[in-house]
């Protein structure tokens, strides 16, 4: 599988990472923040292998990368969505016509900045460097996600992270073990954009 050519964004320092900047962690160290409630402010795109397969996905990182970085303007930031969109890079998995993406990032650039870009729920955030092993990371996310007694939608999405990152097949099994819980209670909480993610990513594994 290709990897992604992050050269442009990381020559032209753009941010497409980051760390909760008002949330307050419940639990801080020196390898990890816990957030008991979660934190909407963690940004972290491209963190797994999985590409950008839907207009509305793309629209929504040219959301992020727009907000994160306001230091560009117009043509800046047209470049970008060029580079993020040309299919060898390997940010996403079909072409788009030129006209097509003019019209996403004239609608993205209109957008209010004020507001933070919709984002998902996360409770463990792992700090850059950490010398922490996957299976190491996977048994904190256990431990600090298991003392709840409610299993919510964003656990079963930061276990999926973390079995994609091992190289495992997400399966309902696996998360229910991980989260000491039953394959019914998954089944009851995963949405039907999660079940999409699920097979997104487990595609992107059988590639490798």
């Amino acid at each position: 599988m290709s990897q992604r050519n992050l050269k442009y964004l990381n020559t032209n320092r753009i941010v497409y990472r980051r760390l909760p900047l008002t949330d307050k962690p419940t639990q801080e160290t020196d390898k990890y923040m816990f957030y008991e409630n979660g934190t909407n402010e963690c940004y972290e795109l491209f963190r797994s292998s999985a590409k950008i397969t839907t207009y509305k996905s793309l629209k929504w990182h040219l959301l992020v990368l727009w907000y994160l970085n306001p230091q560009l303007d117009q043509d800046d930031f047209m470049k970008l969505a060029e580079v993020i969109t040309h299919k060898p890079n390997g940010f996403v998995s079909f072409a788009i016509h030129a006209q097509l993406l003019r019209k996403i990032v004239y609608e993205v650039s209109m957008l209010d900045l004020d507001a933070p870009p919709k984002n998902k729920l996360r409770k463990v955030i792992f700090k850059p460097f950490t010398g922490l092993t996957k299976e190491q990371k996977l048994k904190i996310v256990g431990a600090l996600i298991g003392r709840s007694k409610r299993i919510q939608t964003d656990d079963i999405y930061e276990f999926m992270l973390n079995l994609h990152e091992k190289k495992k097949k997400i399966t309902i099994g696996r998360i229910a073990g991980l989260l000491d819980c039953s394959k019914r209670t998954i089944h009851r909480n995963m949405e039907d954009e999660l079940k999409r993610e699920k097979e997104l990513l487990n595609k992107e594994n059988e590639k490798l």
